[in-house]
């Protein structure tokens, strides 16, 4: 019996119907989630800022901010004025850019080589970041530029140069290929790691500089840091953003892709040009960091699916309150004084939970 033109009509507004309201359940929860991660972030901030050696109360940690925002406080000791503002609330923001920057980058990596391990070094970026400061360092390049370090400047170029050798490498037929990026990345980032190699043995009174770059660190960081990230975050993050729709179509396949209408290169190479940037930026003022782009890209989309859109938004502040939280152990763990290397927190916080992962998703035969 066929199907009356009656029946037939029911079931599509029907269906349209229940598409709406699945958008609307998912807008709610995405406003919900970035309602109280956003909350979440403020008073993170505010408590990173209160914690450290010297005992500083949350409400003299506020005044200070309320003061240097132009309102009117009470007046403070100079001294707690520049460790609050100075110091500590520097690095907190600092720390919150760079996780920002490095989950979002993961987001646009694992989505753009659809490997669920990839992250921001696969493409041996953070390689070429490690590999412009231990130049400089061996260089002995000294000064400073704006009141800025030159290791910072030799940490993008080097990140870009390293994105622009895996580029080239990787191009077949005039297009960018999936697979060739991704041996590309591991061998362009093996032949750097081979010449870092070379430059600590070559130098070794530059050595200590060297490693503790590479473990990665807020110490000494400041505001300074934070204008020269800001510039490279934003720019990646547009980037990323304006292009998450290709991202989802991009899932599924390089041919179905260009059948529904993606310029496939032209949208892989401003995808890779915005999540270099943002790696780019955020080693060039922190180290190497990792396990931040591996692990929250996973945690977000166990919570919030698939869809890029979110993911984006969502992993961007995730990563900021991961990476702040993981500088606060870094600071106050050791009862001597001294600090560990934040790449050593993220590692020890991200390893056992993305084996965890691995585990869990291949018993489920996710992967």
């Amino acid at each position: 019996m066929k199907n009356s033109p009656l029946t037939v009509g029911a079931a599509g507004p029907l269906d349209l119907a229940a598409v709406r309201s699945q958008r609307q359940v998912a807008r709610r929860r995405l406003a919900v989630a970035l309602l109280a991660l956003s909350l979440g972030l403020l008073v993170s901030v505010a408590l990173a800022t209160g914690i450290g050696r010297m005992d500083i109360g949350w409400h003299t940690v506020a005044l200070v901010i309320l003061g240097k925002l132009g309102l009117q406080t009470p007046t403070l000791d100079r001294t707690t004025e520049v460790v609050v503002w100075g110091i500590r609330l520097s690095r907190v923001v600092l720390a919150g850019l760079v996780g920002a920057s490095l989950a979002t980058a993961g987001v646009v990596f694992q989505g753009l080589l659809l490997n669920p391990l990839a992250d921001p070094f696969t493409l041996g970026v953070s390689t070429g970041a490690a590999f412009g400061v231990a130049l400089l360092v061996m260089l002995g390049v000294g000064g400073s530029f704006l009141g800025l370090s030159p290791l910072p400047l030799g940490g993008v170029a080097g990140a870009l140069g390293a994105m622009a050798v895996v580029l080239a490498l990787s191009r077949e037929s005039g297009r960018l290929r999936r697979e060739s990026l991704i041996l590309a990345g591991i061998v362009v980032s093996t032949f750097l790691s081979a010449l870092i190699s070379l430059i600590k043995s070559l130098d070794e009174e530059s050595l200590s500089a060297i490693v503790f770059w590479i473990m990665g660190s807020f110490s000494g960081r400041g505001w300074i840091h934070v204008g020269f990230l800001v510039p490279y975050a934003v720019a990646g993050l547009i980037l990323a953003a304006s292009h998450h729709r290709e991202l989802d179509l991009l899932a599924l396949g390089e041919e179905q892709s260009h059948h529904l209408g993606v310029a496939v290169s032209q949208v892989r190479l401003k995808l890779l040009l915005g999540a270099s940037l943002l790696t780019a930026g955020a080693v060039a003022v922190s180290g190497v960091i990792g396990f931040v782009g591996l692990v929250v890209p996973h945690l977000v989309r166990l919570l919030a699916g698939p869809s890029h859109g979110r993911l984006l938004v969502l992993a961007a502040f995730t990563g900021a309150l991961l990476l702040i939280w993981a500088d606060v152990v870094a600071r106050v763990l050791l009862a001597s004084g001294q600090e560990l290397p934040v790449g050593v927190v993220t590692a020890l916080l991200g390893g056992p939970f993305f084996f965890y992962l691995l585990k869990s998703r291949r018993a489920r035969g996710m992967w």
